[in-house]
């Protein structure tokens, strides 16, 4: 998808923008999340593994089985207009360029650009050389950073232009995760939440996990996770007990971020705690982690485990709030540009 904003015509002075997200399959079936597990599961950012170690377990057993589940998942969340994660993006895309239509007077021109699957990033940075546009600049929408994410869009676009003869000025939006608008964004969304719902005893704020050794490595996705936690019960201004940060999404055997989403809904129900909230701010948009993960599956570990009420938070996805979050986010890093 292409989006223009602006009047002028100059070629060389037009800026292109990229909204990049993890991505989806093309469709609830095996292929299509075969396919789709294929492209994430080989990225080295994502399991760091050597390959001679990775790819027989990945091709041996990996993908043998695993796309027949998650496209099992996969059914339970898609609807009639695809995706959510893809749907709820492209809203976003047409948003945050309404907003910037009045504001940048040089000619934009806006992709939207999955690090696996379609439309992929490729795509979107060959449509704006294809346009002659000679600054571009991408926002991955993972307000905090991780190498196993953000570090991968990175590489993606390096592999594409570093044959452009014509390399483009390139600015990428590191993370966002102390941002004003987010943080407001968020925390508006919960008292929202509240005001219809009641307030539950407790407040699960869950991100999606790394391994831990990513962590011991250097990486400072934990850290960003649990500043954003604390910023948000500070807006929300919560008590030290009554919320807790948690990680979801866990893959293999060895040990992840903790503590771990599940593990810690077991242990709330059996202290005690009748009712959680969770809300996962990781996420842009709503997508298998959060629809059928923690909606679905959480919930009814919760319930199981003897909790009486579950209420999941959803994502920001395309309120006005979060749009003109991100949007100040993309304006502020054009400013250099303008």
């Amino acid at each position: 998808m292409r989006y223009q904003t602006g009047i002028n015509s100059d070629r060389n002075r037009s800026i292109g923008i990229i909204l990049a997200n993890l991505g989806t399959p093309d469709a609830p079936d095996s292929l299509a999340v075969r396919q789709f597990l294929a492209q994430f599961l080989h990225d080295h950012r994502v399991v760091e593994l050597h390959r001679m170690i990775w790819c027989p377990i990945l091709h041996g057993i990996i993908l043998r089985f695993r796309p027949r589940r998650s496209a099992t998942a996969y059914k339970t969340i898609w609807s009639p207009a695809g995706s959510p994660l893809l749907t709820i993006a492209r809203r976003q895309t047409d948003l945050i360029s309404d907003y910037l239509q009045q504001k940048i007077e040089l000619p934009v021109y806006f992709e939207l650009g999955m690090r696996y699957g379609n439309p992929s990033i490729v795509s979107a940075l060959n449509n704006l050389a294809e346009r002659g546009t000679e600054q571009i600049l991408i926002l991955p929408l993972y307000p905090q950073y991780s190498s196993s994410t953000t570090a991968s869009i990175y590489d993606a676009v390096a592999n594409v232009v570093k044959s452009w003869r014509n390399l483009p000025a390139l600015h990428i939006v590191r993370d966002y995760h102390l941002n004003e608008g987010y943080l407001n964004a968020l925390t508006s969304s919960i008292s929202e939440h509240w005001a219809k719902q009641g307030r539950a005893e407790h407040l699960l704020i869950s991100f999606h996990g790394t391994p831990e050794r990513y962590r011991q490595a250097g990486d400072p996705y934990a850290e960003q996770c649990f500043a954003t936690a604390t910023a948000l019960a500070e807006k929300l201004k919560l008590s030290q007990g009554d919320w807790q940060v948690t990680f979801q999404s866990r893959f293999g055997r060895a040990a992840w971020l903790q503590p771990y989403t599940d593990e810690s809904l077991v242990q709330l129900a059996n202290q005690g705690v009748r009712s959680v909230d969770v809300i996962c701010p990781g996420f842009s948009a709503d997508c298998l982690e959060t629809l059928e993960e923690i909606e679905i599956q959480s919930r009814e570990i919760f319930l199981r485990s003897g909790g009486e009420k579950f209420h999941y938070i959803p994502c920001l996805n395309d309120r006005r709030d979060h749009i003109l979050a991100l949007g100040s986010i993309v304006e502020q890093a054009l400013a250099g540009w303008l």
